[in-house]
Order: C-alpha cells, then structure tokens, then sequence
C-alpha cells in the first residue's frame, strides 16, 4: 500500500520499529541521567561520557575475546560494571561532599569531568574510529510485512519493555526505590528516621552510571566508536529528560520515544532534514508543555 510517492506502509512500520530501537537505548542513558537528577539533584553533563567509556570498555573487552559473540556478552556483562565502578569513585571521592551546592556550580563541576573523561578516552584508545561486529546470533534480518528487519534491533526492541519494568520494580517496589524517593523530597526527614541517606545516595548514583554504561554496550555494535559521541548523546537524553518532566523515570521513556520515532521518521520523510525532526518535536512539546510532559520531581 503506497502512503506517498515511494513511501508505503511496510517502509514506514519497519522505519517505525527502527526508531523505538533506538528509542531503547535513549531510553536506558537517559533514565540514568533522570534518576541521579530526580534523587541526587545532580544535573549531570558526565553522563555522556560515561556511556562513552562503556562504549570503548566493551570494544576493548570484545576484541580481547576476537570478537566472539562470547566477547559481546562478557562486555555487556562487564563493561556497565566498570562504569559503575567508575561512578562509585566519582561520588565516594568528590561528588558526597558537594549535594548541597548550588546546580550551577555542579553543572560545571560535572562539565568539567566530561572534559577529563574526553581525554582519558584519547589517551587509552587514541582518536581512531572502532567497530564492533553484531554477535553472530544477531547477524541478519527477519522479514517483516516482506521488509527485512535487523535482528539486532528487534533484540533491542524486547530489552525496552524489560528495562522499563525493572526501573518501575526499583523505584516502586523495593526498599532502596521508596526511600530514594522520600530523600528526594526531604533528605534531612529520611536522614532523622535513621536512614543512612549517603548510603543511598551513593547507590543511586552508581545505578545511574551503571544505565550509561549498559547504553554504551548496547550502541556499539549499531554505530562507530569515536570520541565525540558523547558529545551527541548528552544533548539528547537531557532533551528527553526535559520533555519528559525533569527526574521522571516514565518522562524519560515517554521522551525517549518521541525522540526516537521523530528522528526515524524524519530521515525516511527528509533525509536531507532528518535531524532537525526530533529538536523541532522538543520545541513543539516545550510550547504547550514548558515543564515537560509527566510530573516533574525537581
């Protein structure tokens, strides 16, 4: 069925489909980014680059397994725990002296790791492109509506419902979840009750961590690995964030899709003009919507 002159409905569902694929991976960075925001009320510019460390850490882990889909699972397993650990030490060693400063001097404070970060990046991995190659169970595509559709994005498809469920689990259903929430609104209440509040905030500040690296992984075997890409991912997800209503886990899954599906069909519509879909969908939703979409909790 054709919809426009060479644009039929087959084209723009598979087209549809690859950009919640997308949507799943903005979705995982940008729910860490919210979640440290909501709780810790850090606005985080560091997050990007880690999601760029986690990129780079499963390239090193993958090649050192030859590339195997072996490699690709070891680094999804390991290279969101570096960055986990990595955000331990920023908060253990800088980050829990400084909650009480103002979000101006954090926003710099945390421009200024990107920057370090940037420079880690070169000297470990140099400023070389890298690649990483789909495991070989992903290799391919499915047909769908008679279109070919990567299985790699499908498998990307089926980890979006699945993350989206366990950070509803964390925030609403476990003990760390509830009482993150509490320290949100009123950190000195939760601290008179008896609750270790740094504990806690340390926790959620790793988690956040944690879901830019797994977003890292994720990326890298659909794009290059190249310095810069942290620079493109932080201007989006905190787009997102913002649409979505600032420390809202569910903003930021709403966000992450209007962003995805703008940018896919965008590029399928105008190409030339692709990337101007998804900044034009953020202004629109600003107008009617200056505090985001769902319930901001900053």
């Amino acid at each position: 069925m054709e919809l426009f002159t060479g644009l039929s409905f087959s084209v723009l569902c598979i087209q549809i489909l690859v950009g919640l694929s997308k949507a799943t991976i903005l979705f995982i960075v940008a729910s860490g980014l919210t979640l440290i925001l909501g709780v810790l009320r850090i606005p985080n510019l560091a997050h990007g680059s880690l999601y760029m460390i986690g990129a780079f850490t499963t390239y090193s882990i993958a090649t050192a397994f030859s590339q195997s889909s072996l490699g690709f699972w070891v680094a999804l397993l390991l290279a969101p725990l570096a960055v986990a650990l990595i955000g331990l030490i920023m908060e253990q060693g800088l980050f829990r002296f400084l909650y009480k400063r103002d979000h101006l001097m954090m926003l710099l404070f945390t421009f200024s790791f990107s920057l370090v970060f940037a420079d880690l990046v070169k000297m470990i991995w140099g400023s070389d492109y890298r690649s990483l190659a789909v495991p070989e169970i992903f290799q391919g595509s499915y047909l769908l509506l008679g279109m070919p559709f990567p299985r790699y994005n499908l498998f990307l498809l089926l980890l979006g419902p699945l993350f989206a469920a366990g950070l509803w689990y964390l925030t609403n259903r476990t003990l760390l979840g509830k009482i993150s929430r509490a320290a949100a609104v009123d950190r000195e209440m939760v601290g008179a009750v008896g609750v270790n509040v740094n504990l806690v905030y340390a926790a959620v500040f790793v988690i956040g961590c944690y879901l830019a690296g797994i977003g890292g992984a994720l990326v890298a075997p659909t794009q290059n690995i190249t310095q810069g890409m942290d620079h493109s991912i932080i201007i989006e997800i905190f787009l997102i964030v913002i649409i979505g209503g600032l420390g809202n886990v569910w903003g930021a899954l709403l966000g992450a899709v209007i962003f995805g599906l703008t940018d896919a069909i965008g590029i399928l519509v105008a190409p030339q003009f692709g990337i101007v879909f998804p900044y034009l969908a953020v202004i629109t939703v600003l107008i009617f919507r200056p505090k985001g979409l769902l319930k901001s909790i900053w």
